[in-house]
């Protein structure tokens, strides 16, 4: 079904191309250098803000994202605070 959507130019869901972006800036970081802190949570924070503000109004301070590193482990840490529904 892939190739047929592939052929046909069908458009991926949002959320589906922001998942494969966060994959790849994933790995990129994880085979180049040990920084502290990558220098691509800021434009991932930009990105999330602007997707999720197509669905509702949020403020972009509402959002924190934080690359936390023990071991051999890495997590990526995304915090958003959504508006009351009122």
């Amino acid at each position: 079904m892939s190739f047929l959507s592939f052929l046909l130019g069908e458009k991926k869901k949002t959320a589906s191309v922001a998942k494969e972006r966060l994959q790849i800036i994933l790995a990129h970081e994880r085979s180049g250098r040990n920084a502290a802190e990558p220098d691509y949570l800021p434009d991932l924070q930009r990105e999330l803000v602007a997707v999720i503000s197509k669905y509702i109004k949020i403020n972009p301070d509402d959002i924190k994202v934080n690359l936390e590193r023990q071991d051999n482990l890495e997590v990526l840490e995304v915090k958003i605070e959504l508006p009351d529904s009122r």
